[in-house]
């Protein structure tokens, strides 16, 4: 079987030449004689993998040399409990509720403090994004949390929150890598792989070296300390190894595409003619505000559940598939990530526009 437009939320689809690359090293890597999968975390190949993946993600994102790059397992979710753990002196932080990630990561700081809501999109269905020019910021908050796009929803921050001197904290999972950001700005950036670098099992975290300090709540589990890890070059216990030499192919598969400016205009490229069509299209309707749309997830209905549910079946015998919504909302949703190619989105407006001609709408 051929291989099919893969439009998943995550785990999603990997740029083929990564895969192919990743194929031919799989029984022998590089004359060692045995796979990544096999090779000690404390041995020599290792360390060069793991030290390269670090050094490209420095390149591609322009990270300061005061900020450190973490390694870790557990995904985004567990980062929900490590940010307080590690930030929340003050046992008070500001959240910013977007949509369901946001929402979890501020009931679980709540466990540790008071997580207060300084703004939230919940009154319609999370489909814009509030204005943050000014925020009622507690004075003593120790940071100010946000989900920069939202996967479930489809929105995105295209202006950062006025944080009034507060530190940023964003969870850039779903937009990890598709344009160059500025470090600078947070104090920690941190994303779970699986929907635009890499396969599940490894979240990223790139944090101020300030904020990486013994001063944690009390009860922190070691595992949990961001200064267990910064330590120990991301090796204080084995780490997802395979899972970051597949990022660390995909750093370079980045490099070789011209970097993230030229991901960023990639990406536009193929967000417009999704968006493009859904603004004209008489069946089918996006949810999505226009000016807080993200590049990386476009959800749409058609608003008639048998009627989607066909699409999403019809779809999928077109080798169009996963694009099924998140069952908290419904609809459709097509992820279209760095490694979806123009061609892929191309074929998903062609197989929206035939679907439409079939059931046509007067």
């Amino acid at each position: 079987m051929s291989r099919v437009y893969n439009f998943s939320a995550g785990p999603a689809m990997l740029p083929e030449e990564v895969l192919r690359e990743a194929a031919d090293e799989m029984l022998d890597y590089r004359g060692s004689g045995m796979s990544v999968m096999e090779m000690s975390h404390r041995g020599k190949i290792y360390d060069g993998i793991i030290k390269e993946a670090e050094a490209d993600l420095r390149d591609l994102m322009q990270i300061p040399d005061n900020y450190k790059v973490l390694f870790m397992q557990g995904g985004a979710s567990t980062q929900f409990a490590a940010v307080p753990m590690n930030l929340m002196k003050n046992r008070k932080a500001a959240y910013i509720l977007t949509g369901q990630w946001a929402k979890k990561a501020q009931q679980e700081a709540s466990r540790y403090g008071e997580a207060v809501v300084v703004a939230s999109s919940a009154d319609k269905t999370f489909s814009y994004i509030p204005d943050c020019s000014d925020l009622p910021i507690p004075e003593d908050a120790d940071y100010v949390y946000i989900c920069e796009n939202n996967t479930i929803y489809g929105t995105k921050y295209w202006q950062l929150p006025n944080t009034k001197g507060h530190l940023l904290v964003s969870d850039v999972s779903s937009c990890f890598l598709s344009e160059p950001i500025d470090v600078t700005k947070y104090g920690v950036v941190y994303g779970g792989v699986q929907k635009n670098v890499g396969p599940a099992g490894v979240v990223i975290s790139i944090i101020r070296e300030d904020l990486i300090t013994d001063d944690v709540l009390p009860g922190t589990p070691t595992m949990l300390k961001w200064k267990t890890h910064a330590d120990n070059g991301s090796l204080y216990n084995t780490p997802p190894t395979y899972g970051i030499y597949i990022c660390g192919k995909v750093f370079k598969w980045l490099k070789a595409q011209g970097g993230l400016a030229a991901m960023k205009e990639r990406n536009e490229k193929k967000a417009k003619l999704l968006y493009d069509f859904l603004d004209e299209s008489k069946l089918f309707k996006g949810t999505v505000v226009a000016k807080d749309r993200s590049l990386m997830n476009v959800p749409f209905i058609i608003g008639d559940k048998d009627m989607e549910a066909q699409f999403v079946k019809e779809a999928e015998a077109a080798g169009l598939v996963s694009l099924k919504g998140h069952r908290t909302v419904g609809g459709m949703r097509a992820s279209i990530y760095n490694a979806m190619p123009y061609e892929g989105v191309q074929a998903l407006v062609s197989f929206m526009k035939d679907f439409e001609a079939a059931h046509a709408v007067n």
